[in-house]
């Protein structure tokens, strides 16, 4: 008498995969039968007689070997394609990597080229406000040209004039901030010149 048996419960006896069990029905190792749609695996429902030790078929023990040597083949495969998913997932990673240094690397470089022609086209205005203030102090009362200075203290005399005028060239190079510079004419503020003009006067 022939007993249905589903694969997934066969697989469960045998200790092997559904994937195996199918493998070895398609291969014709294991005898089937479709029900309603459904495939069964047929086994004969005789049971062994009683203190008989149950012994399998050597057809059965052949395709159990078989149905494990598929297995292990399916998962060989599997493994395979992982593997080849795994470095297809690296190789874009790293090409998308590779795009975005240089997308990141044009764009750095456009926005240089925009920030240097906004600054070139606001230097002059911002020349224009830096001198403003310089300017301005420059008006302020308290500062007087060399040549007014020697002019209104009476200064005629060309060594004195020549002491204080080099006594002024030093005190700027040296970066004293009581003396500023326009056009080649020396200015000075009006204590700083007093002091000076103390200072090469003898005592």
């Amino acid at each position: 008498m022939e007993k249905l048996i589903k694969p997934a419960d066969y697989a469960k006896q045998k200790g092997i995969s559904r994937q195996a069990v199918y493998a070895q029905i398609k291969k014709g190792l294991l005898p089937s039968k479709s029900v309603e749609g459904k495939i069964y695996i047929v086994q004969e429902a005789d049971s062994p007689a009683a203190g008989q030790k149950t012994r399998e078929p050597a057809g059965d023990a052949a395709a159990l070997l078989a149905a494990k040597d598929e297995t292990i083949s399916v998962l060989k495969e599997t493994i395979r394609d992982l593997k080849e998913t795994n470095q297809m997932i690296t190789s874009t990673l790293r090409s998308e990597v590779e795009l975005l240094k240089e997308a990141f690397s044009e764009m750095k470089t456009l926005y240089a080229a925009r920030i240097e022609h906004i600054s070139r086209e606001e230097a002059p205005e911002l020349l224009e406000e830096i001198l403003e203030p310089e300017e301005a102090e420059e008006e302020l009362p308290g500062w007087i040209s060399l040549e007014e200075f020697l002019s209104t203290q009476g200064i005629d005399k060309k060594k004195k004039r020549k002491a204080f005028v080099k006594r002024v060239k030093r005190l700027y190079k040296n970066g004293d901030t009581a003396i500023d510079k326009e056009e080649k004419a020396f200015l000075l503020r009006a204590d700083k010149a007093v002091e000076i003009l103390r200072e090469i006067e003898p005592t």
